[in-house]
Order: structure tokens, then sequence, then C-alpha cells
């Protein structure tokens, strides 16, 4: 799943017209990076979820043929009038991400870089037959989040205290750990996270590759001067 409902404030005045995940970075849209990622990786089927603008997705990316693979779209701000933060919005796709009956699946906020991230087949299978209901992967504290999100024990489960680092908004998860959460809710999902990570139910790992955090238009013209 790629998280592209947010209304992109900050970006503004670049967002007053065309939605965050869909500005261009060095060339091409953001979120298409991701999407090619994700269809090296082998996956055929990625929920793209909307809600300002959301007319604009469907228009720009289409259905998928030109990856090789299928776009399905999760429209939260049509249906519900706004969007419906990231634990809302995840959880209210479930029954598209989950078709075919997987449990597991990856998601990815579109409004990051990671040019060199590899989604890994092995990893995700490895991940589905686990009992974890998720695996996050952090990054090491930016300038503009000094004070980190979450940290990782000696046995490489998730803390919500200790040495902290930022959550990359890349994780592997598992339909289970959105018990509770209704489609169409509002929540974050920072609150499902806390309740798995207290009952040891996530791993983590530090990843030190590019990743850039893409809120502003300086941060946008910063990414883009990379290179």
């Amino acid at each position: 799943m790629i998280l592209a409902a947010g209304r992109g404030e900050r970006m503004r005045p670049l967002t007053d017209h065309t939605p965050k995940p869909l500005l261009k970075v060095r060339g091409k849209p953001l979120i298409e990076w991701h999407i090619e990622a994700f269809a090296r990786a082998g996956i055929r089927d990625i929920v793209i979820n909307t809600a300002w603008l959301h007319e604009q997705f469907e228009a720009t990316l289409g259905n998928g043929a030109r990856w090789g693979l299928r776009l399905h779209y999760s429209h939260e701000g049509a249906r519900y009038g706004r969007a419906l933060e990231t634990g809302g919005g995840i959880a209210t796709a479930l029954d598209l991400l989950c078709a075919d009956g997987d449990e597991a699946f990856w998601a990815v906020s579109a409004d990051i870089f990671i040019p060199d991230f590899v989604f890994d087949p092995a990893q995700a299978a490895a991940f589905a037959a686990s009992p974890l209901l998720a695996h996050l992967w952090f990054v090491p504290k930016q300038p503009r989040h000094p004070t980190g999100d979450f940290g990782i024990d000696a046995a490489g489960f998730a803390t919500i205290d200790g040495n902290l680092e930022v959550y990359s908004n890349i994780g592997l998860y598992k339909r289970a750990f959105f018990d509770g959460v209704q489609p169409g809710e509002h929540q974050r999902i920072r609150v499902s996270l806390n309740r798995a990570i207290q009952a040891r139910a996530v791993t983590a790992e530090l990843y030190t590759g590019p990743w850039a955090n893409v809120g502003s238009p300086d941060q946008l013209e910063e990414l883009n001067a990379w290179g």
C-alpha cells in the first residue's frame, strides 16, 4: 500500500493544485519511485489511498499497466469526506489489500524518497510466516526530527523508549495489526503501533541508505539538488 491521502499543508502553495505524491522529483512524480520499486520486487497489486485532489491520481497513474501491475484506489476522501490518517486509511483498505487471501503487506508513505530501498520478497515471505504483527524500518535521527520515534532493543524488537530513531514510514504489516480499527475511522497508526510494540509483536531494523521526508518546498528543492 502507498499512503497518498494527505493534504500536504506545509508544501503549499505547490499542493494547492497538485497532490504532494504527484509533485515531481528528478523528472517524475514522487509516487512513481515507489511504484517502480514495487514492480522490480515482483509485486503485482498496489493499493493507493487518496483524499485531496483524488481524481488526479488515476488520471496520472492509470491502472498500473505501464509497470506491469495493477493499481487499486481507496478514495477515502470521496467516500468519507476527509483523509482518515495512516491507521484509518490502511484499515479501510484491508479488503483490497487482502483480496487474494494474503494477510501480510507492505505499507509506505508516498511522500518519502528512498531511491535505493529494496522491497525484498524473501523478507516479506519470512515475515508473513512469522507470528509478528509488524516489521518496521527506522532511519537515524534527522535534523528536522531530532527526538526520534521508536527504539530497537538487543533482540530486534521495537520499543517506545531508549535510544530512539525515526520511523521511516516503511513497514510490513499483518491484517491483524489493525484489529479494532473500523473502516472509515480516523486514526493515526501510532495508536496501533504503541499497542503492538508493548505486546512484543513488532520488530525493526535501521536503514542507513538515502532517505528523505518531502515535507516542504525547500525540502523538495534540496531533494532535486541531490547528486
